[in-house]
């Protein structure tokens, strides 16, 4: 198998299964570092260390698979080799660390990136992302024939699962200076346009819940780039919330359980800070005006994930704690003002009207079309 690739990236230190089941990351420090597997599912999570015979280097990514293997992605020489990890029972000697070789990507020229998707739904498969100017391809790099799936011309970046079943793929293509999301169909390989706010514009899509539809977006639509959400299929228009405006945020985790009630969605953000660093935890909901903005515990992680219980899981490690999880719950919010509306005065009957009809009856309203996202209006008011 050979594609474009040449230039390797890091993901996130700590990456979390689709289903909160399990996590990974690469532990230790320096030229001492090793794949390492959390397990989230039980009352207590716990860590297994899977070193091999040498150490790892600090650019390889790892992504935990739901049957509790860990897929890593290494430079190795001119080429990116993809393998899964599992612990072995080892007699007399501990714990040891198995690895199943899956595929390598050879560069064919300089100038592309090549990393891993988000873990899609599901969690028996994986991809990865080869992107240059000349255009992009997603690969399957677990789960199945170890292979190109989806070619999009344009260089992507990004990477939002749309779908329950790992089909649709939201990417962040850039083509002629500007940079639109677009809907990859893995089962066809085709790309369509996904979020286009105004002509012109920059729309990135960072998150998407698939139960209510809710989507968070970055665009330059409003004169500057602002944190925006909306609804898939849906004619409302994109938000831009007052409370999100300049908000240095970064989405990791929704909250579960609200199918068709997007606004109530619990949400939560990394605060990025410089140099590449991140600090506390913002919380926000898209029918409250205002962020909850919490302190993230000690050596925290930088992601996390939203339990059906309603609490958020952040999880963290220290030297005295290696392997933790603190719970938030999503703070109430304060109680609108009350306000007071004189009832509306009758309306004259509409000419037409049938007779009988109640004043102000006119013909049965149309309901609205809902249309794909690209196509709704922009709204930068509150809420």
């Amino acid at each position: 198998m050979t594609v474009c690739a040449i230039e390797i990236t890091t993901a996130a230190p700590f990456t979390i299964a689709a289903d909160g089941s399990y996590a990974a990351r690469l532990a230790g420090s320096g030229e001492a570092r090793y794949p390492e597997r959390w397990t989230l599912a039980g009352p207590e999570p716990y860590a297994v260390p899977l070193p091999l015979a040498q150490p790892e280097e600090a650019d390889s990514e790892v992504q935990p698979l739901a049957d509790g293997r860990v897929l890593i992605h290494r430079r190795v020489a001119d080429r990116h080799a993809f393998a899964l990890l599992y612990p072995t029972g080892g007699a007399g000697a501990g714990p040891r660390t198995g690895e199943l070789a899956l595929g390598s990507v050879v560069p064919g020229r300089e100038g592309v990136r090549v990393s891993l998707l988000p873990p899609p739904p599901g969690g028996a498969a994986a991809y990865a992302l080869a992107s240059s100017v000349g255009g992009s391809a997603v690969w399957r790099v677990a789960g199945g024939p170890f292979g190109p799936v989806a070619r999009i011309p344009g260089r992507c970046t990004g990477g939002v699962w749309l779908d329950r079943g790992g089909r649709m793929l939201a990417l962040d293509r850039e083509r002629e200076g500007t940079v639109k999301a677009v809907a990859v169909d893995l089962g066809r390989g085709e790309a369509t346009p996904l979020l286009q706010i105004a002509d012109g514009s920059e729309d990135r899509l960072l998150f998407a819940d698939p139960d209510s539809g809710l989507v968070l977006v970055r665009s330059d639509a409003a004169g500057e780039p602002r944190l925006g959400w909306g609804v898939l299929g849906s004619a409302r228009p994109v938000r831009f919330p007052e409370c999100l405006r300049g908000l240095p945020a970064v989405p990791f985790a929704v909250q579960p359980g609200r199918a068709l009630m997007p606004e109530t969605c619990g949400v939560a953000f990394r605060l990025e800070e410089g140099a590449g660093g991140w600090g506390d935890v913002a919380l926000w909901r898209p029918a409250d005006r205002r962020v909850f903005r919490l302190a993230a515990p000690a050596g925290w992680l930088g992601t996390g994930v939203w339990g059906a219980d309603g609490r958020l899981r952040l999880p963290y490690s220290t030297s005295e704690v290696p392997c933790g999880i603190a719970g938030v719950a999503m703070p109430d919010a304060p109680p609108s003002p009350l306000r007071v509306e004189a009832p509306p005065t009758a309306a004259p009957a509409a000419p037409g009207a049938a007779p009988g009809a109640a004043p102000g009856a006119a013909a049965e309203p149309v309901p609205p079309r809902p249309v794909p996202l690209q196509q709704a209006p922009l709204r930068t008011a509150a809420p």
